[in-house]
């Protein structure tokens, strides 16, 4: 029995929205991680692909720099990748993170 996936819920339809957007990106399942490469598509100037490792401990930001011919990487911990994802969706500001007690 196949699933339809193209309903308005399902992953193929926010696939369908993301290239309609004109936004390109892969996803790959490796041994040991998780790697999502976006492309910046568009008008120039564009920027060198951007390369996502998502492992166990960590999270890896990797990006081609032509002027130095060197990758530059940025490393993650998982409570900095949360902290990164709130931060993206809250106002201006100093924001502490407090664990619930109780």
């Amino acid at each position: 029995m196949r699933k339809d996936l193209s309903g308005a819920g399902g992953p193929l339809a926010k696939t369908r929205q993301a290239f309609t957007l004109g936004i390109m990106f892969s996803i790959e399942h490796d041994f040991d991680a998780t790697v999502i490469t976006l492309v910046d598509e568009g008008p120039a100037p564009l920027g060198e692909d951007v390369i996502v490792n998502a492992f166990e401990e960590c999270v890896t930001v990797e990006q081609y720099d032509p002027r130095t011919d060197s990758v530059l990487r940025i490393t993650l911990s998982p409570t900095q990748l949360r902290d990164l994802g709130a931060a993206l969706n809250l106002p201006e500001g100093v924001y502490a993170h407090r664990p619930r007690t109780g």
